[in-house]
């Protein structure tokens, strides 16, 4: 028994007691809709929050509290010469006995008898647990089952206590995401000031080297410990120009064919194929990159008799545009096809070509939706790593020239963040950093398409 199969019960029993809950309404009003205050749907949504929802903030409080009941317990009942150790072996014990009692490695010995006995205890309490949240849950659920169907009657104002408790639902989710972008920001904020209490904020935004490895020894080469981002940034913005260079004219132009000249049936064989792009995983297009395009522009380059990378910010560009080009043409394909009708034919009445009601008419009335796709794009752009990675390396070269290897903001995080890492150093908290801007640099970019959203609204509304 689990928590997933606990909380389907309760579904199900709340499912069960939305058919109950309509059921009694229709016969308590004889069959006559008329005679109910709501609809027979709103008295059993009504008996089914009755049921399900005490039981549901049950299962929630010991999915949240579980884990720290039992091991508190499992702890209480060690030997007093155990409990004696100092916390960091103390602690040591219980991930054993915690592991061995979820099936996993352990860091110590699995034959220690006070881990074994442990492990037996932990899980043993586990299932008790689990076995006494599944009854309260049950008895909760048919208790609150009970009181619903008493409730239900002809002048019970059942989609008034509905809709308040959906208005309650929709509130918390809004705190929820509220709270959750206040909280990544301020994970970001609090590691970033421990990264810039090592390193002053000025070289790391406007260093021009990045080398983010970090000396053990005096004698260690190749760790010189310098965090100037600025590369970084750099070779960011270089990829996702050559992205967005490729993806927005691509993107916008076939939005255009498809909604305004292509015909239906034209319509509805392109516009699946184009959406396809957008299901393939990412590493298969840095394959693609790295095997296919890469080699390509190599060998274009040393043809012209240019001095081409193997990895290069140009194959990585292309390629990703060619990923996002489905953002940028779904999305304005939609926004275009909603424009009403009636600006199409009044500019046409008035004596405009078809090309002049698209540049004059069509594009300005969908511009909110051509920008919010455009903005996607780019921070789909800017969020990529795969592609960087296997098709542009890893090397922060400050460079404008897109046949110089380059690497990303992402694509830097990934790399400081992986294996083993000590969270005191620089090394590993430059990571933090680097995410703030990026945060910064997203947040800006939602500004300022903000901006011309309003100022479009204000010209046209």
């Amino acid at each position: 028994m689990n928590l997933g199969l606990i909380a389907g019960v309760i579904l199900a029993l709340a499912l069960f007691s939305y058919h109950v809950g309509r059921g009694r309404a229709l016969r308590t009003a004889g069959g006559h809709i008329r005679d109910l205050h709501s609809l027979p749907s709103y008295y059993g949504a009504y008996v089914a929050v009755w049921c399900g929802l005490p039981s549901l903030l049950i299962l929630a409080v010991w999915a949240a509290l579980g884990t720290t009941i039992v091991e508190a317990m499992v702890v209480g009942g060690l030997p007093d010469d155990v409990l004696a150790l100092p916390p960091d072996q103390l602690n040591l014990i219980v991930n054993d006995i915690r592991n061995l009692a979820n099936g996993n490695l352990t860091a110590g010995s699995a034959d220690d008898p006070v881990v074994q006995a442990g492990a037996a205890r932990y899980a043993e309490l586990r299932s008790l647990g689990l076995l006494a949240t599944a009854g309260a849950t049950a008895a909760v659920a048919l208790l609150g089952l009970s009181y619903g169907l008493k409730r239900v009657q002809p002048r019970l104002r059942a989609r008034n206590v509905v809709e308040v408790f959906i208005k309650v639902v929709l509130i918390v989710s809004s705190t929820i995401a509220v709270f959750t972008t206040i909280g990544i920001v301020l994970s970001l904020l609090f590691e970033a000031i421990r990264f810039f209490q090592k390193v002053p904020v000025h070289e790391f935004l406007f260093g021009l080297e990045w080398s983010p490895q970090t000396a053990i020894r005096a004698d260690q080469v190749g760790s010189s410990g310098a965090f100037g981002a600025i590369p970084v940034f750099a070779g960011t913005l270089l990829i996702t120009l050559i992205a967005m260079c490729v993806s927005v004219p691509v993107g916008l132009f076939s939005a255009i064919y498809l909604s305004e000249y292509a015909d239906h049936r034209i319509r509805a064989a392109v516009k699946p194929i184009m959406e396809v792009l957008a299901g393939i995983p990412t590493v298969v297009y840095g394959f693609f990159a790295a095997l296919m395009v890469a080699p390509t522009i190599r060998g274009f380059g040393e043809f012209l008799g240019l001095d081409v990378a193997s990895e290069s910010a140009l194959a990585a560009g292309l390629v990703m545009g060619i990923m996002i080009i489905p953002f940028v043409s779904s999305l304005s394909d939609d926004v275009i096809s909603a424009v009403p009708q009636s600006l199409r034919e009044g500019s046409l009445g008035i004596g405009a070509t078809k090309s002049e009601t698209i540049k004059q008419v069509i594009l300005p009335a969908a511009l909110p939706g051509i920008v919010g796709a455009i903005l996607l794009a780019v921070s789909r752009a800017i969020g990529e790593t795969m592609i960087v990675v296997m098709a542009a390396g890893l090397a922060a070269n400050l460079t404008a020239n897109p046949f110089e290897a380059v690497t990303t903001v992402t694509v830097q995080i990934v790399t400081l963040l992986v294996g083993d890492q000590e969270f005191d150093s620089a090394k590993t908290l430059a990571a933090f950093a680097l995410g703030l801007v990026l945060f910064a640099i997203t947040l800006m970019l939602n500004v300022v398409a903000l901006r011309v959203v309003q100022k479009y609204r204000e010209k046209y509304d």
